[in-house]
């Protein structure tokens, strides 16, 4: 993280914010000394039985490697909200909450991917039901940024980095087993993140259709080896192409986690739910198009997992945008992650003097797009603005 200075107080805060970072780590490794961290595997932590429940047998703690998917705040909204227990009227209530996903980075030796989950007003819980067991504000923000910056080096964390988590709990809900804190706010329960590689990049999505997991009366494709249908792209980042949208009353990136779902289709009667990300990804597609996202599962369910699957919408691709003529244009590209840049061009490699181009940037497979037409004499950089 490029950080630029530009007063004594400014210093002083981020090394307030350093100081903090640190000493919430320190914690935390003072908690993993009661037990040596273990390297474990996403495909050994998301094993099922036949009804979709969890058979993972595995020991805490253990290590967790993989790339991030996503930026940490793209799934839900981790502004401080604190939520009183008010005699249980804010049962479940559990104010700014916070998630990401990240999948094996070498899929030949490991598959799958894990989501990590933590909540501020724990206290709210039926089985709690106390404001001593929630987050207040302040605290929430310090668990934000210990989590949203690497410890060593602050690094914060986005879409593409190469990462290891450090679980001390986990749970099994809505289909799969995530990483979280077990609904407990003492630091010994805390999960940490630490930055292995800085922009290791994105894999390339699983190309699948409905028909790799639906069947053809609608239902979900569910194996319990994980080797075909639904369970096999779990925590993954895919492409599913050739959907239409039936209804676009969730394509809005400020809605609830809730209220952010759509439902696609393919045509053939196979249906899926997409539930829009917290980035403006464009309009709606009215026509056909591909859908980018990480496949995710929702069953509601603590003790079964064969439905609810869906996938967390980052990018809709129409397909008459594909079709372009590529050919006779400039294809200019970066990461979606590197969204604070313009594109500039010049005539003259020895000349000072750039010119923005106003071409509309599309995303096209996770990577911001621009189409110019082709210019033997045109030079192009990509310039950060901020």
């Amino acid at each position: 993280m490029s950080v630029t200075l530009q007063s004594r107080s400014g210093q002083a805060a981020l090394f307030r914010r350093a100081c903090r970072i640190t000493l919430l780590n320190f914690a935390a490794v003072l908690a993993l000394a009661a037990g040596v961290a273990r390297a474990e595997t996403h495909a050994s932590l998301q094993a099922v039985d036949a009804n979709g429940f969890s058979t993972w047998s595995g020991s805490l703690p253990f290590t967790l490697t993989g790339v991030l998917l996503c930026d940490p705040d793209e799934m839900l909204d981790s502004t401080p909200n604190f939520i009183p227990w008010n005699s249980g009227a804010n049962v479940f209530q559990l104010g700014a909450e916070w998630q990401i996903a990240f999948q094996a980075a070498d899929t030949d030796s490991d598959w799958g991917g894990t989501f990590c989950y933590m909540g501020q007003c724990y206290g709210n819980m039926p089985f709690n039901g106390s404001d001593d067991l929630s987050y207040s504000n302040a605290a929430w923000t310090e668990e934000i940024l210990r989590l949203n910056y690497d410890p060593v080096t602050m690094h914060q964390f986005r879409a593409g980095d190469l990462i290891q988590v450090t679980a001390r709990q986990s749970d099994f809900y809505g289909g799969k087993r995530n990483i979280t804190e077990g609904h407990n706010i003492d630091p010994a329960y805390n999960f940490d993140i630490s930055l292995v590689t800085s922009n290791y990049g994105l894999p390339e999505p699983l190309v699948i259709t409905l028909s790799d997991i639906k069947n053809a009366d609608n239902t979900f494709i569910f194996d319990q080896t994980r080797a075909t249908g639904c369970e096999h792209y779990q925590g993954m980042r895919v492409r599913i192409n050739n959907l239409t949208l039936l209804a676009t009353n969730g394509w809005n990136a400020t809605n609830t986690w809730g209220n952010r779902l759509c439902t696609a289709t393919d045509g053939a009667g196979r249906t899926f739910s997409l539930r829009h990300s917290r980035r403006d990804i464009g309009p709606a597609p009215t026509g056909t198009f591909n859908a980018i996202g990480i496949f995710n599962q929702e069953s509601g369910s603590g003790v079964q997992g064969t439905n609810g699957y869906e996938l967390i919408l980052q990018s809709a691709i129409p397909q008459a945008a594909e079709t372009l003529a590529i050919a006779q244009k400039a294809v200019l590209t970066w990461p979606v992650s590197g969204a604070a840049h313009v594109v500039e061009y010049t005539t003259d490699l020895n000349s000072t003097n750039w010119t923005v181009l106003t071409n509309t940037v599309i995303v096209i497979d996770g990577q911001n797009t621009v189409l110019d037409s082709m210019s033997n004499s045109r030079f192009y950089r990509l310039r950060k603005t901020n």
